[in-house]
């Protein structure tokens, strides 16, 4: 199976809750589960629901050494979306293909790529 975009999808989540969701005394969580057939759900949980990341990730200039993670999760993933709950915390998922693809997977509309669970 092609997990390859699934490992960075987790890497680039779970350094986001250790780098901007950490909280002293607590982690994260990760859950890995499938989705569908062919296809991985993602799910990093930290406690820190207040700092949630933007759908839109910002623009960096070339010479940056970080700020590129999102866009490695939005051209990988199908979609993905942060849930809140419960308080205090929040969940960044993505959903990953393990199927193979013809193209890029990111082609989504931001409509699609970045609805909740419960409007997809």
């Amino acid at each position: 199976m092609p997990t390859d975009p699934a490992a960075h999808v987790v890497g680039e989540l779970a350094a986001n809750a250790a780098l901007h969701g950490r909280v002293p005394g607590r982690s994260f969580r990760l859950r890995v589960r499938s989705s569908s057939p062919g296809s991985l759900r993602l799910e990093v949980t930290d406690a820190l629901g207040e700092r949630a990341p933007r759908p839109a990730p910002r623009s960096v200039g070339p010479d940056a050494e970080s700020g590129r993670g999102l866009l490695l999760v939005e051209a990988l993933a199908e979609r993905w979306g942060v849930t809140h709950g419960p308080f205090p915390c929040k969940t960044v998922w993505a959903e990953v293909s393990l199927l193979p693809s013809s193209g890029p997977t990111g082609s989504r509309s931001a409509a699609i790529r970045y609805a909740t669970p419960s409007s997809a």
